[in-house]
């Protein structure tokens, strides 16, 4: 048996992922001309990092377009493991950019540099302007490519956030060890939470369920249907994080003559039950009680 659902609404992630993009390949331009007109080492060094994510949000846009396109004979389930490929990417990327930017913020507390800090606040009000902005419409995407990608802009922020600390503190003190202190403070607040997204896009990645406690309640009520008896074989996966892919086998215990209108009634039956799921395949062989099921070793549910 064999269950489609797709969804008619119109995706605007790609929409949202472009604006960012957009938005962060011109602040990176801008910054690399305001860190050389300020003698700001700091914010040279951030230009270098958002420009690796603008290159991240870039392949990510790509990569989410290409993820829509529709099933063929070589790739039956479609392209939208590609958005999640991106997710993968773009996490790696930026726990590497956070450990260049630790190993940029750490020597300069044994040898801080004052720079021209009112070049420094025009630039951090811009930028926590312009980051923010791209991160509050990243934030109402749902798509794993999307979530990944607001911690990219997030980190922006946070770092814009930072400069401007400094530099109005460095207004009235010559205190410039403040401004490696801040950037090693976030960097570690944001990689923390990169790697727990990274944690979740990589067993997606690998097929792991994608949530236990609905695999769980799928199973529960599948054995709810009356005349079926257990289940075997049942894989729950994703395509995307949003997509999900269910496959199981169940074996019904039907005493009467199991006739096409009595097959037909148990498979309406596992139909509705599913629904409620939003399930984006679904895959479902049904068995007899004294059938043998051609592949091995079944983990068997009760």
């Amino acid at each position: 048996m064999h269950q489609h659902n797709h969804s008619h609404i119109k995706d605007d992630s790609d929409n949202r992922i472009a604006m960012a993009f957009f938005l962060n390949v011109g602040f990176t331009l801008i910054e690399f001309i305001g860190g050389w007109l300020t003698n700001s080492t700091a914010i040279m060094a951030d230009a270098v990092h958002d420009l690796g994510d603008s290159l991240s949000i870039g392949s990510a846009w790509l990569l989410n377009r290409l993820g829509r396109k529709s099933a063929n004979r070589q790739f039956t389930y479609g392209y939208r493991r590609l958005s999640l490929f991106g997710a993968l990417i773009n996490g790696l990327v930026l726990i590497a950019g956070s450990v260049w930017v630790l190993t940029e913020a750490i020597p300069r507390l044994a040898n801080p540099v004052m720079p021209v800090t009112e070049g420094m606040l025009a630039l951090a009000v811009l930028g926590v302007a312009v980051n923010g902005f791209a991160a509050y419409r990243l934030s109402k995407g749902n798509t794993l490519n999307e979530k990944v990608l607001n911690w990219h802009l997030l980190e922006d922020v946070l770092g814009w956030v930072a400069v401007l600390v400094v530099a109005i503190v460095l207004q009235f003190v010559d205190w410039p060890i403040l401004d490696p202190l801040l950037s090693i403070g976030f960097t570690l607040f944001i990689l923390v939470n990169v790697l727990r997204n990274l944690s979740t896009t990589a067993r997606l990645f690998l097929q792991a369920a994608p949530d236990s406690k609905l695999q769980n309640e799928i199973q529960d009520t599948l054995l709810k249907i009356d005349e079926l008896d257990s289940i075997h074989h049942l894989h729950l996966w994703s395509l995307d994080g949003e997509h999900h892919v269910l496959t199981a086998h169940v074996v019904t215990n039907a005493s009467k003559a199991f006739t096409a209108n009595h097959y037909a009634d148990i498979k309406l039956r596992i139909a509705n039950a599913l629904e409620q799921f939003d399930l984006a395949h679904t895959t479902i062989e049904l068995e007899l009680t004294q059938e043998h099921c051609r592949d091995e070793f079944p983990d068997k549910v009760q």
